[in-house]
């Protein structure tokens, strides 16, 4: 009998073949296998726009994936986070409402991620005592929504009666939009600052939304105030998050701050053959090397990478040998130059869309044709390549603080909804990536 943890993975490495990563990213890294009953499996979802894609778009897929599994067809249901309440009264027992795969005995521990793992657990045992608020910080996919789901799952069995409240800080955004159109500013609040533990993923999205950053401002004051414990997650420390109000970063700034790095060679191992093991795979020592060695970037890529692999052997009866997995997963690993871009890259792609010169992006002229260009060269290497504002500067002989003024411009029209630099950002984008 499959757990649904094992079904779960199977759906997801199915879709991974068939949809982009980034709509798989979008609708699925927080949805789950609420319940498995003979011929049923229940779907959550975390809101109703999820559901109704899911529902519209993926269910077919689903069915598919468990039928290939299992060699039978299951009904599926899916639920969204507003009817939770009433899934779960209807079912007469509590249910989960954090994905029960995250927890902090599935999080492989290693140096990269050391401390920012031992502060969020400290946390479970002294919530609010601790570390208050805690910020974990670094680029995408190193585990940090893991750390998240972690603490709720602890704080929920340690402290039943805690209020928990998990969101993004674009749910948050989008929730407040709503509840501002609908006049729903008391219930929306309540929901809130009513939390005992409140985690907020992605904060860096908040700088330059004056309303969203209003309504946080009071939510943190209020929670902390009231000793109840925050916990939020960026790509970025606060001092680098673009047009992020000075009161909200100097109370990030005033807990604890943790930053995740991408994991060493043996973390690396480690996640690998942990993930092997949580889909029931043997998986021989010389291919976890090959994994470990060309996967380097963030944890998501290397358990993508074995849930590929496991998608291979299962639908296609690959054997698990080197030369079959190093083809299998052509397209993941790293090569010279086919991880991210250089910073030249970029230039040249930004040059010749803009037709200037690139000793003149590069240059101190300040004329209008060349300095947003600057700007927008600027803003990619920071978004693509994640270098910080010092060595972006040197790739221009300026110094870091023109490189945040640059990125606030660029910021401020993207949250402007600015359709010719979104348009050309995208563009530009699609340039560069095909010559990687």
């Amino acid at each position: 009998m499959y757990s649904s943890a094992y079904i779960w993975a199977k759906v997801i490495a199915y879709l991974d073949e068939r949809m982009t990563p980034g709509i798989v990213s979008t609708y699925f890294d927080q949805s789950y296998i609420l319940e498995k009953r003979e011929q049923a499996i229940t779907v959550y979802a975390p809101s109703e726009f999820c559901k109704n894609f899911i529902e519209h778009r993926c269910l077919g897929y689903i069915r598919d994936a468990v039928r290939e599994l299992t060699n039978q067809d299951y009904e599926i249901e899916v639920i969204s986070e507003e009817e939770l309440p009433e899934y779960e009264k209807s079912k007469e027992r509590a249910k989960p409402r954090f994905n029960p795969q995250f927890t902090f005995d599935s999080f492989v521990v290693g140096p990269s991620n050391r401390f920012a793992y031992n502060a969020a657990l400290a946390i479970t045992e002294k919530p609010a005592m601790a570390y208050n608020p805690l910020f974990i910080y670094g680029p995408s996919g190193l585990g940090k929504t893991h750390l998240l789901y972690a603490i709720a799952n602890r704080i929920q069995e340690l402290f039943p009666e805690f209020n928990i409240v998990y969101i993004s800080s674009e749910q948050f955004t989008n929730e407040l939009i709503i509840a501002l159109r609908e006049r729903r500013n008391v219930e929306f609040r309540k929901k809130y600052r009513n939390a005992d533990l409140l985690l907020m993923d992605d904060i860096q999205f908040i700088g330059g939304k004056t309303s969203t950053e209003e309504e946080f401002f009071h939510t943190f004051n209020e929670l902390f105030e009231g000793r109840k414990q925050i916990v939020v997650t960026s790509d970025r420390p606060p001092s680098d998050i673009p047009l992020l109000a000075d009161r909200l970063r100097t109370r990030f700034e005033g807990g604890l701050i943790c930053d995740i790095i991408p994991p060493d060679y043996e973390t690396r191992m480690a996640i690998i053959q942990n993930k092997a093991n949580s889909l029931g795979m043997d998986l021989p020592d010389e291919i976890c090397n090959y994994i470990a060695e060309n996967i380097t970037n963030n944890v998501r890529s290397l358990e993508g990478t074995v849930n590929i692999i496991k998608a291979y052997h299962d639908l296609n009866g690959m054997p698990l040998d080197l030369p079959n997995v190093s083809r299998a997963i052509k397209d993941m690993y790293m090569d010279a130059g086919h991880n991210l871009p250089t910073p030249a890259l970029i230039i040249g792609e930004v040059s010749r869309f803009y037709s200037v010169e690139e000793n003149l992006l590069r240059g101190r002229l300040k004329s209008n044709n060349i300095v947003m260009p600057r700007q927008i060269a600027m803003y990619l290497i920071r978004e693509l390549t994640h270098q910080s504002y010092k060595n972006i500067g040197r790739e221009f002989d300026r110094d870091h603080t023109t490189v945040i003024s640059s990125l606030q411009k660029v910021e401020a029209l993207i949250a402007k909804n600015d359709k010719e630099t979104v348009d050309n950002l995208r563009d530009i984008t699609a340039n560069i990536n095909s010559k990687l």
